[in-house]
């Protein structure tokens, strides 16, 4: 049996996937409310990094007297820089579901698993595991049923299909700089950083909406939900439950995103999905599980 700090962990990692897993749903409805794309990932990056500011402040002064680590700025740089994948996320994601279904949305964005596996191999020289490629093989199948690819292939609305991808990309590189680059910043400090690149290249992308038609409506709309589930709540969470689940574990909690979205989509987009599609989320979720199941989840101590 889990002990109570695992089961802690487990339950504030699941609660980071949630907060995913409505995003889009809240971002949908701010399309529905006629915001624009630019509109809400301002408002999220902006209003996120207030908070995570704010909250980075508040842990300083409690921290102080405890000594600093010592961090060089070009350390500093180089997760800011990194930081601006997440900002891309967000920009591909938004458009993604702007032209497709959350349901589907969330799908694609999850191609990132298959994604990282191959950029692991390229990177470390490493070929992938057995268990690897078989995940990749059930994700991409999982992924065809659960698009719908088969069943209206001339209705699919391919250039949101693009943007859903270009998603997973993005994802997978900011899942490789949050694990990799300078893992001896605090948790919130590094939340801190990245969405400040996050910034940056929201605003570079849309600084013409910033000079004409831009509603600051937004900012007391969807924008504080927005950057509350999508930009401070799931970086605390994950900072917090992950070094309790461990990498295993903590990888396979967050599939939950998935059937969230997806469940969150139905109940207040009233969006549809089919038993086909249905099971390849499933495939997706077991994919997930086995990829992860081979690294091993550490019993309870």
């Amino acid at each position: 049996m889990m002990n109570i700090d695992r089961w802690k962990g487990s339950a504030l990692v699941t609660a980071a996937a949630c907060c995913y897993g409505m995003l889009g749903t809240f971002v949908r409805m701010a399309y529905l409310d006629g915001f624009t794309t630019a509109e809400i990932t301002i408002s999220q990056f902006s209003l996120g990094f207030l908070g995570l500011l704010a909250l980075s402040f508040i842990s300083s002064k409690r921290m102080a007297g405890q000594g600093k680590r010592h961090t060089t700025w070009k350390s500093y740089i180089k997760v800011v820089a990194a930081g601006t994948s997440l900002g891309l996320t967000s920009i591909c994601y938004y458009m993604s579901v702007k032209y497709i279904t959350v349901s589907l949305g969330i799908v694609l964005l999850l191609q990132a698993v298959w994604m990282s596996i191959v950029v692991e191999s390229i990177l470390y020289k490493k070929r992938p595991g057995r268990f690897k490629i078989i995940s990749v093989f059930i994700i991409l199948l999982g992924t065809i049923l659960a698009t719908g690819a088969l069943q209206r292939y001339s209705g699919i609305h391919w250039p949101g299909i693009g943007w859903g991808l270009l998603a997973a990309v993005c994802y997978t590189a900011t899942m490789y700089a949050a694990n990799n680059l300078q893992r001896r910043l605090p948790p919130l400090k590094k939340s801190l950083l990245m969405v400040s690149g996050g910034l940056i290249i929201v605003l570079l992308a849309f600084s013409p909406a910033l000079i004409s038609g831009f509603s600051l409506k937004i900012f007391l709309n969807w924008g504080l939900l927005v950057s509350l589930f999508g930009t401070i709540l799931p970086p605390i969470l994950f900072a917090k439950g992950m070094p309790l689940t461990g990498m295993g574990l903590g990888a396979m909690l967050t599939s939950i995103e998935v059937p969230v979205s997806i469940l969150f989509a139905h109940c207040f987009l009233r969006e549809s999905i089919t038993l086909l599609q249905w099971l390849g989320v499933i495939l997706i979720l077991i994919a997930v599980i086995l990829n992860n199941l081979r690294q091993g989840i550490p019993a309870g101590t």
